[in-house]
């Protein structure tokens, strides 16, 4: 915990000098800390549409700069931008209305291959077959290893529907990738 209070001490101190003096250079050291974890945050929202990723990691940093005042220091700088990126990704999906609709239905059989590059297209699409709410907390919570009060505040969802997605997502891809289970158990 302290390399993450190290590191949320760094952002606050660059945080207050990009607004102490519109101090642009300090803005960009902020880019650059935190592109990487946005790019992968919305790849894997969008894990088809690298163009798009692009052009939403451009505007979320554009937005974290144009409201960067509002930034109190209630959750770490990540989580704020995590949620910028979230709600950039949301916009962008209503503008497109449905291109990104959830699958319903029952489920394929997931092909059974003993290869971790099989395990993990299988876990790709089983994630792809989850409701939006499940597959943002999830993301969230499981990939970017936020807690379930951040997840809580970037997806802007009460805490307890956060825990309930998180349940019901984790217990779907149980279910779905159970033939991996059964694969490994009879090795």
């Amino acid at each position: 915990m302290g390399d993450q209070d190290a590191e949320a001490r760094i952002d606050q101190a660059l945080v207050a000098r990009a607004l102490l003096g519109d101090d642009k250079y300090a803005f960009a050291q902020l880019l650059r800390r935190h592109q990487g974890m946005v790019r992968a945050q919305l790849r894997r929202l969008l894990p088809d549409d690298e163009a798009t990723v692009d052009d939403l990691a451009q505007e979320v940093f554009l937005q974290a700069w144009r409201k960067l005042d509002q930034f109190r220091g209630a959750a770490r700088f990540s989580t704020w931008l995590y949620r910028i990126a979230y709600t950039c990704f949301l916009q962008a999906n209503r503008r497109k209305a449905g291109t990104l609709e959830d699958t319903g239905g029952e489920h394929e059989v997931l092909p059974a291959a003993a290869r971790t590059v099989d395990l993990q297209l299988d876990l790709e699409r089983a994630m792809r077959r989850l409701s939006h709410a499940e597959r943002g907390v999830l993301l969230h919570c499981v990939q970017l290893g936020l807690s379930h009060d951040e997840a809580a505040y970037v997806l802007s969802m009460p805490l307890g529907t956060v825990k309930s997605h998180a349940t019901r997502g984790k217990a779907k891809l149980q279910n779905w990738l159970s033939a991996w289970q059964e694969i490994e158990t009879n090795r």
